[in-house]
Formats: structure tokens, C-alpha cells, sequence
């Protein structure tokens, strides 16, 4: 490229700029950095992406554990933990810990996000290095290397590795989620379904099979449901208070979202005043008591200066095989009956199914599939 200049930093990285007479071994640990950087910059998905760079960082560095701490958006609670630790063929394999469980492996992990620096400690010949990952003045989250060597073999790798990281998660949220709410965005649809499915899958592979009581139903595993939900008359709030309140509205509803259901449920903004959410419940009974639980909170909740809002709710199971705009399709027609039966309410696909209450006549709801 005309007017291109390599920097310090790019030759550095570069395998070809070594001199000639530059051991192998160098040549090979810089492809296999490039490699890594490369490997895990590829993802799409954060999920994936958290996978790939602590799997990265334990091979670099031939670590004993490399643990990835991950801060809520808010900053206020740590919302997820993976571990990457060798098994007895010193394969390294991956592990997402309790992030509420109080591991004292962890204290020094806990610290390094609170004061937002380097922190390095020695237990039983074991040397541990925890580097913060920043964004913008604050830790993000946080990357701990257990390894037999000093701290300062693979400190500068670790801080490399967590700016990289930090600046590639920034990236990925912004296409992920919604600006105003922070919430998922619809395009994250399809892959935020297909994981749980998945994780779906994998309990069921290592649930005993349920025991059947004499006279009740065999207790089934967890299933994954779809909710649309709506905000009723938000035409009539913009017309009346203006758009601004209108969007304050949606940004309050969000927060109420994330108040009242789980940090493994999976919450977006869909469009418009048009939220969705996906979930795990053992039945539809469970699913239409926590639904109705949100729906009855925001009908309490006073909104400043519109005061009250309600909204109506439509949900259905999610199939292994189901295809995200069927899932939805379904809940919008529970979603559509809601509506045109009051509103400021929850109805289920499954049940109004059963009952014979949505004829095949019956027109498809608001919600706009593709």
C-alpha cells in the first residue's frame, strides 16, 4: 500500500522481520502468536470469543490455569467466569465457574478489578499474575495466569493479549446490542437462541432420566420458551409526552427487565417498544408465573411523568430444531391474542393452542419476522 510504513509494533509481530540468524524457536513462537491473535479475533461471538482467548493464553504461556473474569455492564457484580485448566493427558479444557461462589483462588482476581492494576502474589511455589482489562478508565474484567514461571515471563503477553481483548469486545457489543437500552439487538437473535438450545442439549445429556412418582407426570428438564413482549398504547405515549419520554419509557422498561429476571436469561430490544426474552423453564406454568410476575411490576411501576404503563405478553417453547422465525411467529400469535383481548396480559402459544383458541384464520401479530 502507497504511503504505508511498518511501525516498531508490526515488525515486532512479524515473523519475517527477525534477523536471519534468529533461532527457529523465535520464528515459531511469533507464528504461533499471530496464529493466536488471529484464532480468536476471528469470532463473531463473544461467547466464542472468551473461549478462544483463554485457550490461547494457557498454550502461549503453558500456564496451570488461566481464569477470564467478566463484569457485568454495569459494573456491579462479576457475571461470568471460564477456566482453562490441563487434564491428565494435559489437554487444556474449558470450565464456566460460579461466578457467586466464593473461591479464595479468586481473591486476588476480585482485587486487581477493584484497584485496576497489575497484581501478582506466590502461593506454594505457585505464581499467580492477574492483569485488568480496561475500557475506557475501568476494569471490564480481569485475566488470572497460574504458571510455575515468575510473572514476568508472560506479563507483557497478558497485557497485550487483555487490550486486545478489550478493544475487540467493545466492537462486538455495539453490533450486538441495542444503543438506547444496552440490551441484546435483534441480530443477535438467531445465535443467542442457538446456544441455549445447545446447552439444552448438553443437560440433557448428563441429567439422569427423571424417576417417575406413582400418579404424577415425570419431571422434565428444563426447555427453552421465547416471550415477546409490548408495550400497549406507546403511540398514544409519544403523541402525548413527546419522544423523549417515549424513549425514557423503553430505557425504564429495560431496567425493570433485568431487575426481574435471571443474569442466564437472555434480554433484547427487538425493535420499536417490541422486547424479547429467552429463557429456561421446566414448564409453561413456571414460564407464565414469571411472565405475569414482570407484567404486574411494570403495571405497579409509576413512570415519570407518563406514570402508568402496562404491557402484554405472548410466549411459546422453542424446539431443538425450530427455526428462530417460527419461534417467534408463535409467540407473536399468543402476543396478538393478548393484545386484542384487553392487553395487559400473558397468554401462551401452547395453551391457547390446546384450548383451540387460534384458528388458522386468525392474522399474524405485529411483529415483523424478516
Amino acid at each position: 500500500m502507497a504511503g504505508y510504513e511498518a511501525s516498531e509494533e508490526d515488525l515486532a509481530l512479524s515473523p519475517d522481520a527477525l534477523p536471519p540468524d534468529a533461532p527457529a524457536a523465535d520464528s515459531f513462537v511469533h507464528s504461533r502468536l499471530l496464529d493466536s491473535v488471529a484464532s480468536f479475533t476471528h469470532h463473531r461471538d463473544i461467547a466464542a470469543l472468551d473461549h478462544s482467548l483463554v485457550l490461547s493464553l494457557a498454550e502461549l504461556t503453558a500456564a496451570r490455569r488461566v481464569v477470564l473474569a467478566k463484569r457485568a455492564l454495569d459494573g456491579a457484580y462479576v457475571e461470568a467466569i471460564m477456566c482453562c485448566t490441563p487434564d491428565a493427558q494435559g489437554v487444556y479444557r474449558l470450565q464456566a465457574d460460579d461466578p457467586d461462589a466464593i473461591d479464595p483462588a479468586l481473591k486476588l482476581l476480585h482485587r486487581c478489578m477493584h484497584r485496576l492494576d497489575v497484581q501478582t502474589e506466590t502461593v506454594q511455589g505457585l505464581h499467580r499474575l492477574v492483569v485488568p482489562i480496561l475500557c475506557d478508565g475501568r476494569a471490564i474484567g480481569a485475566l488470572q495466569l497460574d504458571s510455575d514461571l515468575p510473572p514476568a515471563a508472560s506479563r507483557s503477553l497478558t497485557e497485550g493479549f487483555a487490550r486486545i481483548y478489550a478493544n475487540y469486545t467493545v466492537l462486538l457489543h455495539e453490533s450486538e446490542h441495542d444503543k438506547l437500552t444496552g440490551l441484546y439487538n435483534r441480530r443477535s437473535l438467531e445465535r443467542q437462541l442457538q446456544r441455549l438450545l445447545h446447552q439444552h442439549e448438553q443437560t440433557l445429556r448428563v441429567l439422569p432420566p427423571a424417576r417417575a412418582v406413582p400418579g404424577e407426570p415425570a419431571a422434565e428438564p428444563p426447555q427453552v420458551w421465547l416471550a415477546i413482549l409490548d408495550i400497549d398504547h406507546f403511540k398514544r405515549i409519544n403523541d402525548t409526552y413527546g419522544h423523549i419520554y417515549g424513549d425514557e419509557v423503553i430505557l425504564l422498561l429495560a431496567q425493570q427487565m433485568r431487575a426481574c429476571f435471571r443474569r442466564s436469561d437472555v434480554l433484547f430490544r427487538f425493535g420499536g417498544e417490541e422486547f424479547v426474552i429467552l429463557f429456561g423453564a421446566a414448564s409453561e406454568g413456571i414460564v407464565h408465573a414469571v411472565l405475569e410476575r414482570f407484567r404486574q411490576r411494570i403495571a405497579e411501576h409509576v413512570f415519570p411523568q407518563v406514570g402508568s404503563v402496562t404491557v402484554s405478553i405472548g410466549y411459546a417453547g422453542v424446539g431443538r430444531h425450530d427455526y428462530p422465525a417460527s419461534a417467534l411467529d408463535r409467540a407473536d400469535k399468543a402476543l396478538y391474542y393478548a393484545k386484542q383481548h384487553g392487553r395487559n396480559g400473558t397468554c401462551g402459544y401452547e395453551s391457547l393452542s390446546a384450548r383451540g383458541l387460534l384458528g388458522r384464520e386468525m392474522a399474524a401479530g405485529s411483529i415483523d419476522l424478516f
